[in-house]
């Protein structure tokens, strides 16, 4: 499946995107002027300045979170099961560098690193004099938060990739070679700290419109996550401490917010909670590019039933390996995966073959079910044609998109990388920390606590929590390799009908970066070169 691992960057349409940024005398590109960031004559105002990332939250993300994200990170983990031919290859671990799909992955990340680029280097020389410095700072913080959350996906993904902290400096010699992992890890940790020193300290209340962007509290939760990945414990453990005691965060469902529920967060009156630290900002407008389509994505489309609006759903279904994975009383089971005969009555559906609505709806039997004959569905992210009863969008063609967000990184997650970094690759912890952060998750999932934790522990319960979320992946990636690749050869990656296995290979666990980045580049099939951070 592997080829020679030498990434070559999508620079052409890189280099085009960040020129756009700094000069509008030419059409560097064709994209819609709103993908992206015009730095000339326009910065006049504080307002003018806080809305300069608003891109960087969504339209830049789509082609990455649309089916790339999910194509990986469930279906290669084994978490989805799909049979549509252009985003099942990890289903079987037969991709290689000429699917389609990897481009819009790779694109997507390195536009964001683009446009976080020409924030970063030239917004404080394009501001007026009436702006507020702070907010200078605040905006070039939240593109140093988003470079590094794009470098730390691509990481991740492809390992080895080029380092670039300026486009402008490769416009004239686009060919450059991968950086070491290690460096670029040294990057993203970079970014982070410079993220925390800009960016506004938040207390996150009830007012969710003024929490869509990220606060200081948000880059040091991510940061504690990177630094759970690179094995630094002790850095996370204190990091996420931090982001613990501030109190900007809080379970929904859980002690502080007993009113709410597991359910709740992911319904669009929900978007931007206080559990929210880092989500994608989708704001439907009847634009490709605008909106969240795991609404159609996930959802249930038969012959007289569909919960989008569209006359198709369910490209991505639940795997055969995960319908057992929660406890009959966990209540995360029923808010993740629809399962025939539950009912949702807060979800507004199309019956009699779309010609009709209806509030509510009862799932259906596994072989009516429709999508890809797994015999259930997803429910995270599905809310129904125009939300429901729920103040929100209302769309009534295209492609069943809504305005509720994707979540990057959310509180129960902290609280999960907490407990791990107090383990800190031991076999087991009865810390009393650790065991507050682990049993708040469980509790609000209405589980009982438990008096110690073991790492297998904490893995099962990231897997249940986050489930569909696009992290299991990755959490198999940080498993001995040994045993990563028994979990996946023991799951059944079939449909109802047929069970089938595959079984990974060591090279498996990183993407084959696009071929035709790879043939526009030869020099990049060198191994990587060190950085130079001076």
């Amino acid at each position: 499946m592997k080829m020679n691992k030498k990434v070559i960057g999508h620079f052409t349409a890189v280099f085009a995107s960040v020129l756009i940024l700094v000069s509008c005398s030419q059409d560097f590109t064709d994209r819609p002027s709103e993908d992206s960031i015009s730095l000339d004559s326009y910065y006049a105002t504080n307002e003018q300045v806080a809305s300069a990332t608003n891109v960087l939250y969504s339209r830049t993300w789509f082609n990455f979170e649309t089916k790339f994200f999910f194509a990986v990170a469930e279906v290669g983990s084994g978490n989805m099961y799909t049979n549509s031919s252009d985003v099942n290859a990890l289903r079987d671990f037969s991709m290689n560098g000429s699917y389609p799909i990897l481009q819009d992955g790779w694109a997507s990340l390195w536009a964001n690193i683009a446009q976080a680029n020409a924030l970063i280097n030239f917004l404080e020389e394009r501001v007026g004099p009436n702006v507020d410095p702070d907010v200078v700072q605040n905006t070039i913080g939240e593109a140093y938060f988003l470079r590094a959350t794009a470098y730390f996906y691509l990481v991740r993904l492809w390992g080895a990739v080029p380092i670039i902290e300026n486009n402008l400096d490769y416009a004239n010699s686009p060919q450059i070679p991968t950086n070491r992992v290690e460096d670029v890890y040294t990057l993203i940790e970079m970014d982070y700290l410079k993220a925390i020193d800009r960016l506004y300290e938040k207390n996150r209340g009830s007012n969710y419109a003024d929490n869509g962007h990220v606060s200081k509290g948000s880059a040091k939760a991510m940061l504690a996550k990177v630094y759970l990945y690179e094995q630094k414990y002790t850095e996370a453990k204190q990091i996420a401490q931090e982001v613990i005691s501030s109190g900007e965060f809080k379970l929904f469902g859980g002690q502080e917010l007993p009113g709410k529920s597991f359910a709740d967060l992911f319904t669009y009156p929900n978007n931007n909670n206080e559990e929210s630290i880092f989500a994608l900002q989708w704001l439907w407008d009847g634009n490709y590019g605008s909106g969240n389509v795991c609404n159609t994505q996930f959802g249930i489309s038969t012959a007289d039933l569909t919960t989008s609006n569209c006359s198709y759903g369910g490209v991505f279904a639940p795997s055969q390996d995960i319908l057992n994975l929660y406890e009959t009383n966990d209540l995360r089971r029923h808010e993740t995966i629809m399962f025939p005969g539950e009912e949702y009555m807060n979800i507004k559906v199309l019956i009699d073959g779309g010609q009709t609505e209806q509030m509510g709806f009862t799932v259906p039997d596994a072989t009516a079910i429709g999508g890809q004959g797994a015999g259930a569905a997803i429910k995270k992210y599905v809310i129904g044609i125009e939300n429901g009863n729920e103040t929100g969008p209302t769309q009534i063609s295209g492609n069943g998109a809504m305005s509720n967000n994707t979540y990057i990184m959310r509180y129960a997650e902290l609280l999960l990388i907490h407990a791990e970094a107090v383990l800190a690759g031991g076999g087991s912890t009865s810390d009393a920390a650790a065991l507050n952060s682990f049993n708040a998750v469980r509790n609000r999932a209405g589980l009982s606590s438990v008096s110690s934790i073991t790492s297998d522990d904490i893995f099962l319960e990231r897997r249940k929590e986050l489930a569909f979320e696009g992290d299991y992946w990755f959490d198999l990636g940080r498993r001995p390799r040994a045993e990563a690749i028994a979990i996946m050869s023991a799951q059944n990656r079939g449909d109802m009908n047929y069970a089938q296995y595959f079984t990974p290979s060591d090279a498996d666990f990183l993407l084959d970066y696009p071929a035709n980045e790879v043939a526009k580049n030869p020099k990049l099939l060198e191994p990587p070169v060190p950085y130079d951070f001076n």
